[in-house]
């Protein structure tokens, strides 16, 4: 029997452990072939991937090493007696197999396909495999399987009936954080919208970490209800909520490839309100030549199959096409996109338009679900308690209510302005350099890490004036987003005639 060791290192998605070559227990030259194993002990099991260790510092050749997220998944203390052996291939590997070859699969199919990814028994050459598999093939019947199986592994919300109201944007454009003023704006209407948002993972900033600046956003469920049920909403991380878990396995090895199909979109998005217990939707789906979606084409593409898998799945969702040529806001990265944020809620002369006229469209959508407001009056009714303080007081009160943020981070001190090199007119930024320099100079992991855009599309600059300013707290980030700016700054110049 080998003794379990917890190691500190955070392995993401993947549960890793740790033999030593020369474990006198067990040989490790026979497992490294598949490099999955199975461990049993304490009435537990789980599979995992296997690494091989040399350096006898790091723990005893008796002893076999677990990441932090296969220690909580055994859920054994250091010291108890595990054993280990060769892990059988998941048996759903086979409908993978059966999609690799183009096989439409039925709905039992994914439904084993997403058990067997939160028990973490695929490694991820095997889900990048799926993933490119299903991107290829996958018809809108398998996208809807695939979407209720999602859902309906992991725990769902509830919320007593009742209209539970939504919105989410698909991403893809930087600083477009209005989730933050639409759920105040519709609490303080009357409806119920428990907003559970993400962090970033290749991104400069999520809602979620957007949010921290303010308040804390690692409330569990049961605090959660409680918010909700004082204050019609709520802005928090949904990692504790434990929604739709194949969708974070999936997404793991989805975003370093680079992986971004519609129809996992789809899946990934629907599967997670469902999940949370929303029955109306409003989906924000920018279209821009650096966004996600870049034509017309692939935006009504989009739309149909949102629309078609809704309609499955009985979630009412309006789809509303916005303007994804450039970032949203001024701020990208967590601190600046906050102070976006209460520059509007505050009615600040200095705030972002292009965000407030952004939210106060999606927050009106939103509000027309309610059967009280005539058709159109949706909009009209958000500025109204936007203009009149409501919004703002149920800010102060959802703030209030999920607690102080443990973030401390103040902007960036490191700065360094990137400057026109011509006289014109802005008339392209690029939405993902600029997101990448935002990311470089340390965000979201520096809350005020980040960029801080001056000009906008139709702008007109003059030689060497300041386009933005990167922000960053650490010096070789900000080293790395000033070299990459320098080789690019993601703006294109028109000269004047």
């Amino acid at each position: 029997m080998l003794r379990l060791k917890k190691l500190g290192i955070d392995t993401c998605h993947e549960t890793v452990a740790f033999l030593a070559r020369r474990c006198p227990l067990y040989r490790a030259q026979e497992f490294v072939a598949l490099a999955r194993i199975e461990i049993m002990g304490g009435g537990r099991r789980i599979v995992a991937t296997l690494n091989i260790v040399d350096d006898e510092s790091i723990m005893a050749s008796d002893e076999l090493g677990l990441s932090l997220l296969a220690h909580r998944q055994l859920g054994l203390a250091d010291g108890t007696e595990v054993e280990i052996a060769q892990a059988a291939a998941p048996v759903s590997l086979e409908h993978v197999r059966a999609k690799i070859d183009g096989a439409v699969l039925p709905p039992e199919a994914y439904r084993a396909i997403a058990q067997d990814l939160v028990a973490h028994r695929y490694s991820k050459m095997e889900i990048a495999a799926f993933l490119i598999a299903s991107a290829r093939f996958t018809t809108a019947p398998e996208v809807l399987s695939l979407t209720r199986a999602m859902a309906s592994v992991g725990s769902r919300l509830s919320w007593n009936g009742g209209m539970i109201v939504d919105k989410h944007c698909i991403g893809g454009v930087p600083g477009n954080r209005t989730s933050m003023i639409v759920v105040p704006i519709v609490a303080a209407h009357g409806l119920k919208i428990p907003k559970t948002s993400s962090r970033a993972i290749t991104s400069p900033a999520g809602t979620a970490d957007t949010m921290e600046v303010l308040a804390r956003v690692d409330v569990g469920t049961d605090e959660m209800h409680e918010i909700v049920a004082e204050e019609n909403g709520c802005l928090v991380w949904g990692g504790h909520a434990n929604l739709s878990p194949a969708d974070d396995v999936l997404i793991s090895v989805e975003r370093p490839l680079s992986i971004d199909t519609p129809e996992q979109m789809v899946a990934s998005i629907l599967s997670k309100k469902l999940a949370a217990g929303s029955t109306h939707l409003v989906l924000d789906l920018p279209v821009g030549p650096t966004s996600k979606l870049r034509s017309r084409e692939s935006f009504v593409r989009l739309r149909k199959l949102f629309e078609y898998i809704s309609d499955e799945v009985g979630l009412e969702t309006i789809i509303v096409g916005t303007d994804g040529s450039q970032p949203v806001g001024c701020g990208i990265g967590p601190w600046l996109e906050a102070r976006d944020v209460l520059q509007v809620l505050e009615g600040d002369p200095a705030a972002p338009r292009d965000l407030r006229d952004r939210a106060l469209l999606l927050a009106g959508h939103v509000l027309e679900f309610d059967p009280a407001l005539r058709g159109g009056r949706g909009i009209a009714r958000a500025r109204e308690l936007l203009e009149s303080g409501a919004a703002l007081a149920k800010m102060r009160r959802l703030i209030a209510a999920q607690g102080p943020s443990p973030a401390a981070d103040e902007l960036g001190v490191l700065r360094h302005d990137v400057v026109a090199a011509r006289d014109g007119v802005v008339t392209v930024i690029d939405c993902l350099r600029l997101a990448r320099i935002a990311r470089l100079a340390g965000a979201p992991i520096d809350k005020g890490a980040g960029v801080d855009l001056f000009k906008k599309i139709g702008d007109p600059v003059a030689k060497d004036e300041p386009l933005y300013r990167i922000h960053a707290a650490f010096d070789a980030d900000f080293r790395f987003a000033a070299k990459f700016a320098a080789d690019g700054d993601g703006y294109a110049i028109s000269g004047v005639s």
